[in-house]
């Protein structure tokens, strides 16, 4: 037991301490080589104008740095294959034991989180360049979402034919199970592309990091609940990652986690959940909106605000979307609407945990 705690904590502390000494040398390169947008502002996914966004932010983006989402991913793989390393080449039942590198619970999230920030990567290089498919440069949103929908195909596929799993996880009390069968694939993918959306609230300074840390620590500790040790170490580990960047995030932010992060994170959040579904005895889709509810609200604010102007001649629900930035142009503070959405995403992470180990 206590060996398993280990297990779990002390990479997150190796990953904090390697993003934060990695920083300075990643923050040197951004700056040197202006790894910013040269123009602030933004168009809305309907390709309208967002004069209230474009005020409120006018100062904000333009010399700050994006790509901050490497300080994350960055950290967190070079602490799981350090420990791997280190456990080949130094075996002793110790060193052994603290390896959580394992085909069987660790390989696909840290692949997609790998990946996913690979892929964000390029879409933040293109924007900072101005190039890309959409006007503010990058990859257009249409590019990214076949990207995100095509991984979830492939993980969802791992998971049918390899895994065999086919099956979403209910308490024994609502049936036990939904079959899916083939379908279940496409249901991966689905909910993927749906949690990925979500990375839109990456907005503010501080915002996206405290966030998604309290999420993966919520998924880490359902992983540790149902003995899977490998998968709960993982989690800890990008929570890990997130505070050495929440670090360096804090007002005013020395950089921007943008897409190179939320990609990785949101598609890595989507496989973590079906991890800990039926493949690990629980319920892990099931409280996925509710422990991703700042993601959930995020994205359905957006959907709101589109689909009301519309069907409503232009008419808006929210002064602008997504709903942090609602709140910021009310007069709210950024601290403020930062600081409220850590404390909804705690409960809901809290609330989470409850339903799946009393599920």
């Amino acid at each position: 037991m206590i060996i398993n705690v280990i297990k779990v904590f002390l990479p997150s502390i190796i990953a904090f301490i390697v993003g934060v000494v990695f920083t300075p040398i990643l923050t040197k390169y951004l700056y040197k080589h202006e790894m910013w947008k040269k123009k602030s502002g933004k168009v809305a996914p309907d390709g309208r104008a967002t004069p209230i966004f474009n005020e409120l932010h006018k100062n904000k983006e333009v010399g700050t740095p994006k790509m901050g989402g490497i300080v994350i991913w960055f950290s967190a793989a070079l602490t799981i294959v350090g420990i791997w390393l280190v456990s080949k080449f130094f075996p002793g039942d110790i060193i052994s034991k603290l390896d959580f590198l394992s085909r069987n619970q660790t390989w696909i999230p840290l692949a997609t989180l790998i990946v996913g920030a690979l892929v964000g990567l390029v879409d933040d290089f293109l924007e900072v360049k101005g190039t890309g498919g959409h006007i503010a440069g990058g990859l257009s949103l249409k590019k990214r979402l076949v990207i995100v929908s095509v991984i979830g195909l492939l993980c969802g596929a791992w998971f049918f034919f390899k895994l065999d799993v086919s099956s979403i996880g209910l308490p024994m009390a609502w049936g036990g199970g939904i079959p899916l069968g083939w379908f279940f694939i496409i249901f991966f993918s689905l909910v993927t592309v749906g949690i990925y959306s979500g990375g839109v609230i990456d907005g503010l300074d501080g915002l996206a990091g405290g966030v998604f840390a309290t999420m993966f620590a919520a998924y880490a500790g359902i992983a540790f609940s149902q003995n899977q040790i490998n998968l709960a170490a993982f989690c800890a580990l990008i929570v890990g990652g997130i505070l050495a960047f929440l670090w360096f995030n804090i007002p005013p932010a020395r950089f921007y986690m943008s897409e190179t992060g939320t990609m990785g994170l949101t598609m890595t959040l989507a496989v973590v959940a079906f991890m800990t579904d039926s493949l690990g005895g629980g319920y892990g889709i099931l409280v996925l909106p509710i422990i991703a509810m700042p993601l959930i609200l995020t994205s359905l604010s957006d959907v709101i605000q589109l689909t009301s102007k519309k069907f409503r001649n232009g008419k808006k629900v929210f002064l602008i979307a997504p709903i942090h930035h609602h709140f910021e142009a009310l007069g709210w503070p950024s601290y403020k609407v930062v600081m409220r959405f850590w404390v909804i995403g705690v409960i809901f992470a809290i609330l989470g945990m409850i339903l799946a180990l009393v599920g």
